[in-house]
């Protein structure tokens, strides 16, 4: 039995139909997730809601003790937390950097830190002993031992990589989606503040109104919100919502933020400059990704649409010659 199974793990053909299934399920599942959606909006934005609550226990813990230890989300898995605490992994392998990129993508509290200091330890370890029964056991490709064991450390480094690619992947997801509906958040902005609303009731209603364009970027009004009620300092708010988007747009606002808070300068004129220069920045990058459209199709209509040209045009003539002859 074993031996079969080992028989059509090898068999290059088996390999390709798998491939190919895989292919088809990918494809088809591209397809029907975005219908079987729901809209998380209501969901998300009630979770972001009960922070202001935990940020109430965690400024009251720190007054109470001095210092910040209270996490904002659950508690994390204890198998996880176990194993991190074990190995002391925090101090080799949590890095600021990680956790201002796990913020970044939308991952806050202890829980989001342990699981990621959890899967950088086992994915290595696991993709490297995959590799090595892979090559060892389950196919010979006739190589020496130090090419297989490099395979093998290669398959390690992958491993390594993978929860940073991860991270790099939902952070550029989430700050796409912020970018293209920044512009008209702080259109919405300028007009609560010209209304004489205060600048927390401004980001409240702009979180509510915005959601519908970009729920990450309606969570991080709604977080700083709850930060301006509960914070020591409205400056840390405003630096907090700027490191957590990463967005140069975002900076520009808080900075200016900051200095109105400061100094007392008018904030209608420049959040309406800010505005005007978010849109004229969106609009060029729209018209920088139109132009680079012709020079990305160049190959697909090489390789797929004049092949296909060729052969409706000369399919006529060629069965008219076979016809005559």
């Amino acid at each position: 039995m074993l031996g079969k199974i080992a028989d059509m793990v090898v068999n290059g053909q088996f390999l390709l139909s798998m491939l190919v299934a895989i292919a088809a399920m990918a494809t088809v599942l591209t397809l029907a997730i975005p219908l079987t959606e729901g809209n998380t909006l209501d969901k998300r934005m009630k979770s972001v809601a009960s922070e202001r609550e935990k940020l109430r226990m965690r400024e009251r813990e720190r007054l109470a003790r001095g210092k910040d230890k209270v996490a904002l989300r659950h508690e994390p898995k204890e198998f996880m937390k176990r194993i991190v605490e074990q190995f002391k992994l925090g101090d080799w392998l949590g890095t600021e950097s990680a956790k201002k990129q796990l913020a970044m993508a939308g991952y806050r509290g202890q829980q989001a830190e342990v699981a990621f200091l959890f899967f950088r330890l086992v994915a290595p370890i696991a993709l490297f002993l995959f590799a090595l029964f892979y090559v060892f056991v389950i196919k010979d490709f006739g190589q020496t031992v130090m090419v297989r064991i490099g395979i093998a450390i290669g398959a390690a480094y992958i491993g390594i990589k993978a929860p940073e690619v991860f991270l790099s992947n939902q952070i550029a997801k989430r700050q796409a989606s912020m970018k293209m509906a920044f512009p008209d958040a702080l259109d919405l902005l300028l007009i609560c503040v010209e209304s004489g609303m205060s600048i927390e009731l401004a980001f409240r209603k702009v979180s509510t109104e915005i959601g519908g364009q970009s729920v990450p970027l309606a969570e991080e009004f709604a977080l700083c919100t709850a930060e301006l009620s509960y914070l020591a300092e409205r400056r840390q708010a405003y630096e907090n919502i700027a490191t957590r988007t990463g967005l140069e747009g975002v900076k520009s606002v808080s900075t200016a933020l900051i200095q109105a808070e400061r100094y007392g300068t008018p904030l209608g004129t420049a959040l309406r400059t800010l505005a005007q220069e978010s849109r004229d920045q969106r609009m060029m990058e729209a018209e920088k990704k139109a132009a680079a459209l012709p020079p990305k199709l160049t190959v697909p209509m090489i390789l797929f649409f004049l092949p296909v040209l060729f052969v409706v045009i000369m399919t006529p003539a060629v069965i008219q010659v076979f016809k005559w002859k």
